[in-house]
């Protein structure tokens, strides 16, 4: 951005923050407190990490897109400023008995941002493209994981979308079937995959359908600016359901993928929220601005995933030698220090319904780790004359930058002969990449997707769209099977998680804690929700 746009900017930022304000006497769905003084411009301005891999909600791929599409679409349900589940398009529903067929009855009121009404065929043209082979969804096997019935058979191309369990009862009563009871089918709602698009919409304009001068949304906002890798703008979308009780008029999403240089413009005044805080700065600003850091346990583990179907990582004991010689306590305690909790396994432990497993490799010293590591590379047939060589591909971002760079130096120390590659791809490359299966060892981050162990494990099922290192034990997908018709699911997904500790095609390194900057004059964050979901319309900005 060149000087005369910067202070265009800053001036315009300025301006929109430090205008007169005036008292609301309206309740918001925002919970504004009686008497509250608002600021006159309800601008929000927040980092969202990278430029977004597409905003179509069948399509997007990670957390950049999702914070943009949460706030453009709705689904069934949506989720309250702690995470909890509430109506969203849907104003109720009911459940057979057999806890098979679930019944919802949409909002009358609901309606798209051209004032078409948001039909329960909506959701069904929606649902069925999800899975559609032809569309080719990245997250189109989530329909099949909630158990939507057929979902898995259309995905493979065996049956025709038009066979899935879901049905248009009537123009405001949706029905969708199951294959089996899953007793957290409403909580996996809320997620973007699930979320309507305008059926008119997609059909006219095509792969075009979700820029500014074509795009009908459902949520509380919709998009009417978008620079590439520069910013995206959205404004109140006047027919959303709940307009009358959404308090920000517009939101400006800013693509910055360094750590580095959201801060530097969070500090000048151009940004509310960071999408995170750079490790090196996290110490010193918890204790000079203390209450605008922003951070909590979330359901969301650091790894990096093998190419399990490539040399050398087709070899168990290569895979499980890097395992074994990743020193946790030093990447989550000095790398990183903001709380980040040492991950031997996949799912966090304090996530809703789950008491994790025993593992025995938490148990050992580091030393005796690298010991086992190394006779197990030695076994495999590495040595001096050979020695393990192979690349480590992450996405363009200081901290992960700064955990390749500690983890293959703990390797270097730590195992005798080995030489590492790091190779580093800016965001959408890198899901390209990844999704093509052009990787050794990949990072990964996985941010969980509704509150229940599943939404883990799920990840490394041989059907999964984000299992990019292609591991496949059918074993696995027995047990989040049965895991997923079980009065207790506990004992298959600990069983679950003891696979991927004897397969090892994955290496956890951390627990995330969520770490954000908010400026103190932004109300109605709470901090609390556990899948670190922020909607814009729960929030207010008041006289600063």
């Amino acid at each position: 951005m060149n000087i005369l746009k910067r202070t265009f900017f800053i001036f315009h930022w300025l301006l929109l923050t430090c205008l007169s304000v005036s008292q609301v006497t309206l309740l918001y769905a925002a919970n504004v407190p009686p008497g509250t003084k608002l600021a006159k411009q309800q601008v929000f301005f927040r980092g969202i990490g990278a430029e977004p891999s597409s905003l179509d909600p069948q399509l997007v791929e990670g957390s950049p897109g999702g914070f943009v599409v949460r706030d453009l679409f709705e689904g069934l349900v949506t989720e309250d400023e702690t995470g909890k589940i509430i109506p969203g398009q849907a104003a109720s529903w009911t459940v057979s008995q057999d806890k098979i067929v679930y019944t919802f009855k949409l909002r009358d009121n609901a309606r798209w941002s051209n004032g078409d009404t948001v039909a329960a065929d909506d959701f069904v043209f929606t649902f069925r493209r999800a899975v559609d082979p032809q569309l080719g969804s990245s997250y189109g096997w989530y329909i099949d994981l909630i158990g939507v019935k057929n979902a898995d058979a259309i995905i493979k191309g065996t049956k025709k979308p038009e066979t899935l369990g879901i049905r248009a009862i009537d123009n405001k009563t949706l029905e969708i079937t199951l294959k089996h009871p899953l007793s957290y089918f409403i909580k996996t709602l809320a997620h973007y995959t699930t979320f309507p698009v305008h059926p008119a919409t997609v059909k006219k304009y095509g792969e075009k359908w979700t820029q500014p001068e074509h795009i009908v949304t459902n949520g509380p906002y919709t998009l009417t600016k978008w620079v590439v890798n520069e910013r995206m703008e959205a404004k109140r979308n006047p027919h959303y359901w709940d307009n009358d009780n959404t308090v920000i008029e517009q939101v400006t999403y800013l693509p910055i993928e360094s750590a580095n240089t959201e801060l530097n413009r969070y500090k000048a005044g151009e940004l509310h929220w960071t999408r995170e805080i750079p490790e090196d700065h996290y110490q010193k600003l918890k204790k000079t601005i203390t209450a605008e850091v922003k951070s909590h346990g979330i359901v969301s583990t650091y790894f990096y995933a093998f190419n399990t179907q490539k040399p050398p990582f087709d070899n168990v004991k290569v895979r499980k030698a890097l395992y074994l010689a990743t020193d946790r306590d030093i990447l989550a305690k000095k790398v990183l220090g903001m709380g980040e909790i040492p991950a031997y396994s996949l799912t966090p432990p304090y996530i809703d319904g789950y008491v994790a497993p025993g593992n025995p490799f938490a148990k050992m010293t580091q030393q005796q780790r690298n010991t086992a590591a190394n006779k197990l590379l030695a076994e495999a047939g590495y040595n001096q004359e050979k020695p393990l060589t192979f690349e480590l591909l992450y996405n363009t971002n200081e901290s992960h930058k700064r955990i390749a760079l500690a983890v293959s130096a703990m390797w270097k120390q730590n195992l005798k002969h080995i030489k590492v590659n790091l190779i580093n791809q800016e965001w959408k490359t890198f899901l390209s990449t990844k999704r093509q299966g052009q990787f050794e060892l990949a990072r990964y981050g996985w941010n969980g997707d509704y509150n229940e162990p599943s939404t883990m494990l799920s990840v490394m099922a041989s059907t999964s769209g984000a299992n990019d290192g292609k591991y496949n034990n059918p074993k696995y997908d027995e047990l989040l099977t049965k895991a997923a018709t079980a009065t207790n699911p506990t004992p298959y997904y600990q069983e679950a998680e003891k696979l991927l500790v004897t397969d090892f095609p994955i290496i956890p390194f951390y627990y995330y804690v969520s770490r954000n900057l908010l400026k103190p004059h932004v109300k109605g964050y709470l901090n609390k929700n556990p899948l670190n979901n922020m909607y814009t319309k729960n929030l207010y900005i008041v006289e600063n």
